[in-house]
């Protein structure tokens, strides 16, 4: 058996069903991989996926789009690349509570915004900010990366990014009414999020394992979204305690799974759609026009 491991971005939720469902029914071990499923608990999130991939310290790493970028163009550059989108269309969404009455993007202007750190994050608010007519003049706000989310429950922070089958799922559980602002609907063009990542000169040494990690791993998805209440059941037993308790998983699971995509889509990333964003991130001055010819996805090991 040949020993892959891949590192998640987060806690175990709804995103990394498939990865569970795989090792579950052995869709990995039958095709000769042992899968091992690297937790940012493990280190309290003090090694990003990323750098984990970097390091070695794992052969495939779940990421937003934007870490591929930055993989390539830091100063000592990693040939990362992404290999399969988790979803299909972007779910993810900037949240406030619906009792603090911010109920448009441009009502941020001079509140505190919580954020994750992440390459273009704090930029792509500001825009929306921008967009919907305001200024872009926030505070933002750094907190412990796996507790950012209970710092707008708790009032420390006005707004923050959600997934919306998660902690927009966690919201509805709790009944907290929410606003939430899709990247889409304020003129930012985002890309896939999460995606597997894995370096491509991995790719090319170990191009068998690796096909048939990610047919597995598709192959996980495609089940999740035929049998949810067994796909649920068996991603349950990952979870934190915190997560049992609060995430109406059926509700998870009916929001995620037309994102999943069928046999034909799962996985697959749109040429187009990341030329787009890669654009919009050169048109906005965040990244130099190298990017848009850099190879920093590929279907390939969907085939």
């Amino acid at each position: 058996m040949k020993t892959l491991r891949i590192a998640l971005d987060w806690t175990p939720n709804m995103n990394h069903i498939g990865l569970f469902i795989g090792k579950e029914l052995g869709y990995y071990q039958e095709n000769g991989i042992e899968i091992e499923i690297l937790n940012p608990l493990e280190d309290h999130y003090e090694t990003t996926p990323g750098k984990k991939l970097e390091l070695g310290l794992a052969d495939f790493a779940i990421a937003p789009f934007e870490t591929v970028i930055s993989l390539n163009n830091k100063k000592n550059s990693v040939d990362a690349i992404a290999v399969f989108a988790i979803l299909q269309e972007d779910i993810s969404s900037i949240a406030s509570l619906k009792s603090s009455n911010l109920d448009a993007p441009k009502l941020l202007d001079g509140k505190i915004y919580a954020s994750y750190k992440a390459r273009y994050e704090d930029h792509i608010v500001k825009e929306m900010v921008k967009n919907d007519g305001g200024i872009g003049n926030m505070e933002i706000v750094y907190p412990d990366k796996l507790g950012i989310w209970n710092t707008l429950l708790e009032g420390k922070a006005d707004a923050t990014w959600i997934f919306d089958n998660w902690e927009g799922v966690e919201a509805k559980t709790k009944q907290i009414k929410l606003n939430t602002f899709s990247m889409s609907e304020f003129g930012i063009p985002y890309c896939y999020s999460p995606v597997i990542i894995a370096r491509n000169n991995l790719i090319i040494t170990h191009k068998k394992e690796y096909s048939l990690f990610i047919k597995a791993t598709q192959k996980g998805y495609l089940y999740a979204v035929e049998n949810k209440s067994k796909a649920v059941s068996i991603l349950r037993k990952y979870l934190t305690d915190y997560d049992k308790a609060n995430i109406d998983l059926s509700k998870s699971i009916d929001i995620s799974a037309p994102y999943f995509g069928n046999d034909k889509e799962c996985g697959y990333m749109k040429p187009e759609r990341i030329h787009v964003f890669l654009k919009w991130l050169v048109d906005h001055n965040l990244e130099n026009k190298k990017i848009i010819e850099q190879n920093l996805f590929t279907n390939d090991l969907l085939k």
